[in-house]
This record gives structure tokens, C-alpha cells and sequence, in this order.
């Protein structure tokens, strides 16, 4: 029988966390797929509509890419696709003219709102074992 070391139980702890990742993300594709959002795409969404009021929704771009783990280009990508769909819009930065702000559109913040329920369903029954309500 192998002996356990600590490396290999650190891969196997790794590995863990990347298979729960990969099944989340695919389970939050599933339900998110017949509104015409993907994990990714609801992920922009949601950290835009929990800006702070001081923010007015909107956040610089090159925030986001620390916050949806995408490289720049990807997410250059997803925000103009989202653009085009009215989800959201950009700007550029008055203060910074090479930064660009994106920003939720009222068709954004209410898609965002009637998919946000399936989101935390999903969250609830692969992280916590319960969904969004709380329930088992």
C-alpha cells in the first residue's frame, strides 16, 4: 500500500476543488443556457449589480479581470458581446483615458434579477447541499 505524503495529498485536495469547480461552472451553464447567459457572463453581470451605489453599477474593466478569471482578452470579448445584446455599455474614463468603465443597462440589471435565483440554486446544491431557499 502507498504511503500518503503531504504533497500527494495536497494534489488530491487540488484536484477536489478543481473537479467541484468544473461541475459548478457546467451546472450553472446548464441553468443559465435558456436565457442566453453563461457562468461567465452571469458572473460580469452580478459583480456589476453589487457595485456600490457611489459606483452607479459600473466598474473599471480592468477590475473585473481580477474578479472573473478570464484573461483580458476573453473578457474584452464577453463585455462586447454583452454590449451588442444590451446588456451592458461602455465608457471611457474621464479621469483616465486609457480605462474604460462597463456599466449594467436596465435590460442587464433585469436579466440579472430573474437569473439570479438560478445561480444561487445551483451554488446551494453543488456547494452547500441545500438550494437558494435554504431548503435540503
Amino acid at each position: 500500500m502507498a504511503v500518503k505524503t503531504a504533497g500527494t495529498e495536497l494534489a488530491e485536495r487540488w484536484r477536489e476543488i478543481l473537479s467541484v469547480h468544473a461541475r459548478t461552472m457546467c451546472e450553472i451553464d446548464r441553468a443559465l443556457h435558456p436565457h442566453g447567459l453563461g457562468a461567465s457572463d452571469f458572473e460580469v453581470l452580478d459583480i456589476l449589480a453589487s457595485a456600490t451605489p457611489r459606483e452607479g453599477d459600473q466598474c473599471r474593466v480592468q477590475n473585473l479581470v481580477g474578479q472573473v478569471h478570464l484573461s483580458q482578452s476573453a473578457l474584452s470579448r464577453l463585455i462586447a458581446r454583452l454590449e451588442r445584446e444590451g446588456l451592458v455599455e461602455r465608457s471611457v474614463c474621464a479621469e483616465d483615458r486609457r480605462g474604460v468603465w462597463v456599466a449594467l443597462t436596465r435590460k442587464g440589471r433585469e436579466l440579472h434579477a430573474e437569473v439570479l435565483p438560478l445561480q444561487r440554486a445551483v451554488l446551494g446544491r453543488v456547494l452547500g447541499g441545500r438550494d437558494a431557499s435554504g431548503e435540503a
